[in-house]
């Protein structure tokens, strides 16, 4: 079993930025691709960004490219997003998630969710 513990959510402003992390409890971390998925209120949940387990690929879906970023540090067990120019309709719970990313069904690990609230 693989514990993953978000932590950076919070209220922003439209505009703003926010970093959040995900630390692993996985043995070896480095096995696993790891991701962020998020739901808005009514919605369902959608992947916003992943990362391989090297770190040498990424995926961004389209409404995100060129505002956010995903790394992670394998040594400290942790995947982090930087997240920039957040907009009101960005509010929703974060996940994070690791193992097959190809499909919500296909996930293998969830974090409890971290919630983001952008205000305008």
């Amino acid at each position: 079993q693989v514990r993953l513990v978000e932590s950076g959510g919070g209220l922003v402003q439209v505009g703003g930025s926010l970093t959040l992390s995900c630390r692993a409890s996985a043995r070896p971390f480095e096995s696993y691709a790891m991701g962020w998925f998020r739901q808005a209120p009514g919605k369902e949940r959608e992947i916003v960004s992943a990362i391989s387990y090297s770190g040498s690929s990424t995926y961004f879906a389209d409404s995100v490219k060129g505002r956010f970023t995903i790394s992670r540090d394998n040594d400290k067990n942790m995947v982090s997003l930087q997240m920039n120019s957040l907009k009101p309709e960005e509010t929703a719970v974060y996940y994070c998630a690791a193992g097959d990313l190809s499909a919500i069904e296909n996930v293998d690990f969830w974090g409890q969710g971290t919630q983001v609230t952008v205000s305008s």
